[in-house]
């Protein structure tokens, strides 16, 4: 059985949310890009085209410039997803405090040595 307590998985889980937060602003901020390069890549496409370049790589920039505006869309929903991911740890977090701190608050408080209890007892059926 792992080595884990009540804190210990409030802890992680905690930093896993942080983390995911974290993680979807740097999407977040990656997705602006590529819209960015993806409007400028556009005009670039519309440039070209007036100065008379072949229509094969006019078609070809206009393309580039729809394809990154499709990554720059999935990228913010992806960000999206993993913003919800993080409120779905926190709230976690709050369940286990309410329903677990009473517990370890007991279990702290307690005189008897429980290290060596063995974990099957005091498992639910």
């Amino acid at each position: 059985m792992a080595d884990i307590t009540n804190k210990k998985l409030q802890a992680a889980v905690a930093a896993l949310g942080k983390s995911v937060t974290r993680d979807a602003e740097a999407i977040l901020g990656a997705a602006a890009g590529i819209h960015s390069e993806a409007v400028d890549t556009a005009r670039v496409a519309e440039q070209i085209a007036a100065l008379g370049v072949d229509p094969a790589s006019v078609a070809e920039t206009r393309e580039l410039a729809k394809v990154m505006d499709g990554v720059s869309v999935a990228s913010a929903a992806y960000a999206s997803a993993s913003d919800t991911t993080a409120r779905m740890a926190a709230a976690a977090v709050d369940q286990a405090k309410a329903s677990h701190d009473g517990i370890q608050e007991a279990v702290d408080r307690s005189p008897v040595d429980v290290s060596g209890l063995n974990r099957s007892w005091v498992t639910p059926e």
